[in-house]
Formats: structure tokens, sequence, C-alpha cells
């Protein structure tokens, strides 16, 4: 008996140190021909896209609650701001094997990240990657100097099952965003003064009118006026909980 008190105990306290997961929103599931696309908000621009046994991370970063998330198979890095990139994020969202695909200018920083030059494409496994240039065109800094150049960030087409998946990251509503084809999926960054405002990122949609469209990025804006913004073109808005899972 005391035996037995001893294993319920010691269990007990084994559970006890487990650490706690992170409390994830609420995912979006796409239907694609090869099977459901799954897309988890982090935080911010963070998102888990997950189709089959693919874990894909986009994006962690501060303040982000990452505790007990498995690490990815492939990590995706817009940009070298800091809430778009985090090391220490990566490292424990990394395992052996687990590649970083960036542009080169993150790669000065995430040394091991394969570089993705703006309007370049690659392939991992089943999945097509196209980099999108991500950049500002009128709201720059006091001095002048852009928030984001053309030419240093990514955003990303990810094309999964015939389905075309949208993560613009920090930029404006650019010449190449309006020129994106049958893009099923967008998400789309809104906040001042380094990307665009609701009403902007609505107009930026319209150019290329995806099926679906998801504010990111957007502390600072109300989705709301976005969704309005869009209202009557028949794409749809989906307004997810972005900024709920910080950590503690």
């Amino acid at each position: 008996m005391r035996f037995q008190s001893l294993l319920l105990a010691t269990g007990f306290a084994a559970l006890a140190a487990l650490p706690a997961s992170a409390a994830l929103p609420k995912a979006e599931s796409f239907p694609t021909a090869s099977g459901n696309v799954t897309i988890t908000p982090i935080f911010h621009a963070a998102a888990i896209i997950q189709a089959g046994n693919d874990r894909i991370y986009i994006d962690p970063a501060k303040p982000a609650d990452i505790t007990g998330l498995p690490p990815g198979d492939l990590i995706l890095i817009t940009d070298i701001h800091g809430d778009h990139m985090d090391a220490d994020d990566i490292k424990a969202l990394s395992k052996s094997g687990t590649v970083v695909i960036a542009p080169a200018a993150v790669q000065k920083t995430i040394t091991q990240a394969q570089t993705l030059a703006n309007g370049a494409s690659t392939t991992w496994l089943n999945w097509k990657i196209t980099a999108v240039p991500m950049y500002n065109i009128k709201h720059n800094q006091p001095n002048g100097q852009p928030f984001h150049d053309k030419g240093r960030g990514n955003g990303y087409v990810l094309t999964y099952g015939g389905k075309n998946f949208y993560f613009a990251g920090d930029t404006e509503g650019t010449p190449e965003m309006a020129a994106l084809k049958n893009i099923d999926v967008a998400f789309i960054p809104m906040n001042l003064p380094y990307t665009m405002t609701a009403e902007e990122a609505a107009d930026a949609v319209k150019a290329f009118h995806p099926k679906i469209a998801i504010p990111y990025h957007f502390r600072g804006q109300d989705p709301a006026v976005f969704q309005k913004g869009l209202a009557g073109t028949g794409i749809e808005v989906r307004v997810l909980d972005w900024y709920s899972n910080t950590a503690k």
C-alpha cells in the first residue's frame, strides 16, 4: 500500500513538473486536393500551418507563448524585425532536420537559414513556396527611410494540394501584391505606421481578389473596418484571435 502510494505521489510530481502548453486560439481548416490545411494563429504575425505530417511555423516571435509546442519541420521568416525574427523561438521550435527559409537579410542572424529572394520559388516536400516582395511605398520613417525596404523581406505564397495561401508579411499594397493570381486565402497586415490602414488593406485586397482574406498583424487597427471595406466584393473575411496567446 505504501509502495502504491509512493508510485502515485511520484506520478503526480512528474505530471506537475511537465511544462504547461500554450493555449492557442481556434484553428481554421481549408480543404485541398491533398487533404486539409490547418492554420492556427499563435500571436500577431506568427502561425502554425499543418497538413498531413507537415508542420510549418511562420514568424514565431515574442511575446507569443510557445510553451509545449512541438518542433516544426519548416520555419519561414519574413523579415529582420523582432516581431518576425526571434532566434530563441526559432531554436526552441527546431529539431534535427528542421529547415529554415528566409530572405538574405535574416540569414545574417539566423545563419542556418536557406535564402529565398523576392520573386523566387522553391519546393519543400509537397509544398511550393514563392517569395513575394513586401515593402513600404508611402508609410515611411520621419527621415524618409521606409520601415521596410524593397528587396529586404519576403511575403510567401504557399501552394499545397492546388490551393494558394498568401502570408503578406509587413507591406503596403504593392504592384506585386496586386499582380497575384488565384489566391485562396490571404493573410494581410494593417498597422500604422509600419504597414497600412485597414481601409488601405481592404483596397489592396480588392486588387487581387482572394477567395478569403484574414487580417493579421493588426494591433492598433480595427479589423471590422477592413471587413466593412470588403463588403459586397464576394471576398470572405475571417477575423481570428491573434492577441490572446502571450507568454506569462
